[in-house]
């Protein structure tokens, strides 16, 4: 059997029980060395075999895969936060179901939830915003037309922004257009979750020289919306004037 585990954004304890124990049973392990902490590695067997992906090609990463499969081997894919947010693994999957290979997916923290987690702030507010729109800026990766960052800004929804702050100056100016209000706070999350966690916060009007001044430029989560903010109306579920199936108001 062949598994894809989410090892969750940095911080080694933040994986589900479920990869955990997978790690732990696995006789070949392939990550993703350049994002997946180390840490996750103390938990394997003995005699269980590591390769490290991130010189790899896909067809490397097959091969082992393939050969695990043919001597009876259980293989664990370890992928950075949740595998299916940017974690290129359905040309994987593609590829084993082509070989008749059995596969699953073990879901994992994604590093958006861990930079919200370091902020201390919540997506979806009330009358703020019901909707968290995860994105990254277009670079070697095309995007979409339909999803250029000035867009989807326009609804003025929470946002999560991944794999762009290197192109922060780009980031910005197209948040503004999209948002149309400089004053928009930000916040770049540099390694959520991982000892050197930093936060940088901001707005749309000075992010970008405090991100510059830090001399950041990878593995950081762009946070944008008035959810950062202090304004929001308390939310109904506990609301005493408020009734539901398992309470009724109070008079």
């Amino acid at each position: 059997m062949i598994s894809f585990v989410g090892a969750g954004p940095g911080d080694e304890d933040l994986i589900t029980v479920k990869g955990r124990r997978l790690i732990s049973e696995a006789d070949i392990i392939i990550f993703a060395g350049s994002l997946v902490s180390n840490a996750h590695l103390k938990y394997k067997k003995d005699g269980c075999q590591t390769y490290d992906s991130k010189s790899m090609t896909l067809e490397d990463v097959l091969k082992i895969m393939k050969k695990a499969e043919d001597e009876g081997k259980n293989t664990v894919r370890l992928h950075t936060g949740d595998p299916s947010i940017y974690g290129a693994i359905r040309e994987q999957m593609d590829e084993l179901e082509k070989m008749g290979i059995d596969f699953e997916v073990i879901p994992g923290v994604s590093s958006f939830q861990a930079a919200a987690a370091a902020v201390k702030k919540e997506f979806t507010l009330p009358d703020v915003s019901q909707t968290v729109i995860l994105t990254r800026l277009e670079g070697r990766t095309p995007v979409p037309v339909s999803e250029s960052l000035e867009k989807l800004a326009s609804h003025k929804a929470s946002m999560a922004i991944f794999l762009s702050v290197q192109m922060i100056h780009d980031v910005v100016e197209k948040l503004k257009e999209g948002y149309e209000d400089e004053n928009t706070p930000v916040a770049v999350v540099y390694k959520a979750s991982w000892d050197d966690e930093k936060v940088i916060y901001g707005s749309l009007k000075d992010i970008e020289q405090k991100v510059k001044s830090q001399k950041i430029d990878k593995m950081s989560q762009i946070l944008v919306g008035n959810f950062l903010g202090d304004r929001y109306e308390k939310s109904k579920l506990y609301d005493k004037t408020f009734s539901h199936k398992f309470r009724k108001a109070e008079k």
